[in-house]
């Protein structure tokens, strides 16, 4: 496939020299003091080269000259940057000297700034600026010379409510409806003709990208037949390595090791049972030719009827791997293009959604032949039409997309929806090539490491950074750039997190827009002994990499790389952060040692720090020094113990995950004075007076998941109350716990009817509640999917909450009191509850006290069930009776009370009588366990 010719936006990088030389603070500390006439100069030039360098970007595909100086102008506001924000820093820590911060930090804080004697400081960034300004002035000139036109500067197309992709037909219908006799006749041969065959059947889909490949495959592993036939069907996506090892690994879901224990843990898996594998993308004809036999003969353990499936962009791969015919003529199924009509159809789902003139539906047609039949290449065309609403613009991006070949593919079409990105967004979509193929991204994670480059500002603090990010993703997902990661339906339990995923090609079109600026680091990269480019900002480290970064030590060590992104895993060794300086975002996770793996001093321009999973016990006062920091990941640190106590000092703080670090025994003092966090996960309750209490949280905007901990040490209800929980309107995800044991029956039900939220919220949890009563406001919360009440042992009655709307899941353990969970059944009951288990409930004998309305379902989407320990309980809730009068009198039809029940498992009911289940219930069942003893 063809390559694309990198891009060079610099555009992005010269408005942010700009910003950070306005920052109001280098006045206000006089951090600048005698080179004011270096930065007037600068604030005067960097206004002419934005000017010209939209016409300038536009030249450099077809001017060396003007792509070198394009080049040389990165480098140069990349070291602006870094020097703008050393000035800023030294403005924060003046405030925050001017505050006490370094005073309270004592001698330690001495140490911290030797060479801050301002003199000094002075000195040594007066030389630094002073060869940027030259720097800049000698561009200018040379920018002179070129003739560059001044073009209007393209603005963000981000607009608050603009229509999204959820009100637009999904193309994927359309691949299905065109695909429809393929998967037909693939199913077929899977689950008939190959039923009782003991060969190992291997059917590959090949095409070229962007043809529906993978759609495709979806369609036949989510086929009701097939998820039926097949005991096991595993999914895993190959793209650029067939490697057996980590093949192996992802199909077992197992852990790194050997590669002769991940195949023999294969086969252990595999053997007798009837698999259908699907291997997404095999295109690396040279690592698999050597290779394929081997795995192969692994797979051969399966059980009779086994078969594989899978999608591959070359033709000999396809050849080789296919042991069956789809046809007489040939051993795989070639997928070929769809018809214009579908095409057509795709553009029109995309193009159409705001907008349809006759003279645009004219269009339509020569648009779809530019896409030769791919519905990728469709979707990406109709996307960029969907913000064109003229003629001359429908014509103008007609002219623009060359038609699809062999040769270049649709390349050329998916790089032009990156050409149409207004000109802010492109480097955040060009960040996305750190990621490897088939990665499922984090959409936070990924918003907060765009933050943490300076690659989006808030709109002057109109609206939230975070809120400007999200923004950007929907619009690129509406530009089919990305999509979202669809959730599994099997699952109901709510999660915060979203992911994206995007196309290989676009990732093709990711990496030439970076132009090596971002790198994923593989073990043969980092074994192979060649040294990173000289352009490098952005590294990742593939897991299986990590035993060391010998590619990076080496590039380091031989010239200057300002590396401003880092993503390791399972690095067991400590930095030597001082070459590390220009750091803005390092991802350490599952850190092997009890101490912090950096040395804040080094590191004064980070902003972003991940050692999520790590063994380090705490955290040294000194990171308080880190005014820049905007999101610290400490998920999962189970053995930390403490957060600085200057952690006040962190200002710009939005977003500390303190989940999962359970040996965390209280919060930092005056946690409220970082007014602008968003994320805080995890808050531990301390009865120490020199830790924050609850109130900490009165003015703070947080959002997403919290979670309330040793509530015990709330010893009045007002104190609880000022958290202003109900205020919290973008909170969605709430857990209360209070410690087992320490609890007290009047304390418990004052917190807990003080700590009210709003209606918004969708997952609550409470644990080792010691209450009689829950509060009312638990009853009335309607946009509830998710409850879990753990523990709560005095509890006798739950709050009405067989009347919530949106409840889908609902989990009760040890609620050693509770008799029932609903006074009576009516027509609104539970009517979308989906997940329900009950677990030790040592009184519960009945699901409702009474039912009043006997031909009404009781639970009409139920779909799992789980009763454990609850040795009362005789029976469960009796069918609805359904009586219908004809002529010659009445009969009457029993329903079952769990119409869409697909799992039921029933564990130690010593009471339960068997007989009490209807027949119908159990013959539908996927899922069916009952040990009643």
């Amino acid at each position: 496939m063809a390559e694309l010719a990198a891009s060079l936006v610099v555009g992005p990088l010269v408005s942010l020299v700009k910003e950070k030389a306005s920052n109001y603070l280098l006045d206000k500390y006089k951090v600048m003091e005698g080179m004011e006439k270096q930065h007037e100069l600068l604030k005067r030039k960097l206004p002419a080269i934005l000017d010209v360098i939209a016409d300038a970007e536009k030249q450099a595909s077809h001017r060396k000259g003007v792509k070198v100086w394009l080049g040389v102008l990165k480098t140069v506001a990349y070291q602006a940057i870094d020097i703008f924000d050393e000035f800023e820093y030294e403005a924060l820590r003046r405030q925050a000297k001017k505050n006490g911060h370094i005073t309270k930090l004592g001698m330690a804080g001495v140490k911290l700034f030797p060479t801050h004697n301002r003199v000094i400081f002075r000195i040594r960034m007066a030389s630094k600026l002073q060869r940027v300004v030259d720097a800049i002035k000698d561009l200018v000139d040379e920018m002179n010379d070129f003739g560059f036109n001044k073009l209007q500067r393209q603005a963000p197309a981000l607009k608050e409510g603009r229509e999204t992709d959820s009100n637009i037909v999904d193309p994927k219908n359309i691949v299905s409806r065109s695909r429809h006799e393929e998967r037909k006749k693939i199913v077929e041969i899977l689950v008939n003709d190959q039923a009782t065959n003991g060969d190992l059947k291997v059917l590959p889909i090949v095409g070229m990208g962007g043809l529906g490949k993978t759609t495709l495959a979806q369609l036949i592993y989510n086929d009701p037949q097939v998820k039926d036939h097949f005991q096991l069907l595993k999914w895993v996506c190959v793209s650029d390595d067939f490697n057996l090892r980590n093949l192996a690994n992802k199909i077992c879901n197992a852990s790194e090791g050997s590669l002769e224990e991940a195949l023999k843990e294969l086969q252990e898996q595999l053997k007798g049972k009837r698999y259908l594998l699907v291997l997404d993308d095999v295109w690396d004809e040279e690592s698999f030719l050597d290779k394929w036999e081997r795995f192969k003969a692994c797979l051969e353990q399966g059980g009779v009827g086994s078969a594989i499936l899978t999608t591959t962009r070359n033709t000999e791969i396809a050849q080789l791997m296919g042991t069956v015919g789809i046809s007489h003529e040939r051993k795989y199924l070639d997928v070929g293009t769809l018809g214009k009509e579908f095409i057509q159809e795709i553009i029109e789902t995309r193009a159409f959604s705001l907008h349809k003139r006759d003279e645009l539906v004219n269009l339509v047609g020569s648009i779809a032949e530019r896409c030769a039949g791919s519905p990728l290449a469709a979707k990406a065309l109709g996307s960029i039409l969907r913000n064109k609403t003229t003629t001359e613009e429908w014509e103008d991006v007609l002219q623009r997309s060359s038609i699809c070949t062999v040769e270049t593919g649709i390349l050329p079409i998916l790089k032009l929806s990156y050409d149409e990105l207004p000109t802010d967004m492109k480097p955040c979509f060009a960040f996305c090539a750190l990621y490897p193929k088939d990665y499922q991204i984090d959409v936070d994670n990924l918003i907060q490491l765009w933050m943490a480059n300076g690659f989006i500002v808030s709109e002057q603090n109109k609206v939230p950074i975070e809120t400007v990010g999200k923004r950007i993703v929907n619009e690129m997902v509406s530009r089919s750039l990305f999509e979202y990661v669809e959730q599994d339906p099997t699952r109901f339990e709510y999660s915060s997190t979203t992911f994206l995923k995007i196309h290989d090609l676009m990732h093709d079109v990711a990496m030439s827009a970076t132009g090596k600026e971002c790198i994923y680091i593989t073990r043969e990269m980092n074994e192979s002994g060649e040294l990173l480019p000289s352009a490098t900002r952005h590294i990742h480290f593939e897991r299986r990499s990590i035993a060391n970064i010998d590619i990076l030590s080496r590039s380091i060590g031989k010239m200057s790389i300002p590396i401003r992104t880092m993503f390791v895993e399972y690095y067991g060794d400590v930095l030597h952060s001082s070459k590390y300086s220009s750091l803005r975002a390092l991802a350490l996770p599952r850190f092997a040692k009890a101490s912090l793996p950096i040395k804040p001093k080094h590191l004064h321009h980070l902003r972003y720090l991940d050692i999520s999973k790590s063994t380090v016990e705490a955290l040294p006062d000194d990171i308080s020094i880190l005014y820049n920091f905007q999101t610290l990941k400490l998920s999962g640190c189970e053995k930390l113990s403490m957060l600085p106590k200057q952690m006040k000092y962190m200002t710009a703080l939005c977003h500390l995950y303190t989940d999962g670090c359970r040996k965390l025994q209280c919060m930092p003092p005056e946690l409220g004075r970082l007014t602008s966090l968003r994320t805080l996960t995890c808050f531990v309750v301390s009865s120490d007076s020199d830790c924050s209490s609850l109130g900490e949280l009165k003015n703070l905007n947080i959002g997403g998941s919290l979670e309330l901990k040793q509530l015990e040490n709330v010893t009045e209800a007002r104190n609880a109350k000022q958290a202003n929980l109900g205020n919290k309107k973008e909170l969605r995800q709430l857990s209360l716990r209070w410690t087992r044991g320490k609890e007290e029956e009047q304390q418990c039900n004052e917190v807990l009817e003080v700590l009210e939220v709003h209606d918004r919220l969708l997952a609550l949890e409470i644990h080792a509640y010691q209450g009689t009563n829950f509060p009312l406001w638990m009853g009335v919360l309607r946009n509830m999917v998710e409850l879990r009440l753990y523990g709560c042992s005095k509890s006798e009655q739950l709050p009405p909450l067989c009347q919530l709307p949106a409840l889908q899941l609902l989990h009760l353990v040890g609620l050693t009191k509770l008799q029932f969970l609903c006074s009576s059944c009516t027509s609104s009951t539970f009517g979308k509850l989906k997940d329900l288990k009950l677990v030790f409930l040592g009184n519960f004998d009945r699901f409702y006290d009474q039912v009043v309305q006997e031909e009404l379902v009781a639970f009409p989407q139920l779909e799992k069930l789980y009763i454990k320990g609850c040795g009362k309980l005789t029976a469960l809730p009796e069918a609805g009776v359904l009586r219908k009068w004809y002529d010659g009198g009445e009969y009457t039809m029993v329903r079952s009370a769990f119409p869409g029940l697909k799992s039921l498992i029933l564990i130690s009911l010593r009471s339960f009588e068997n007989g009490n289940m209807h027949y119908s219930l159990c013959l539908r069942l996927s899922v069916f366990v009952v040990a009643t003893s």
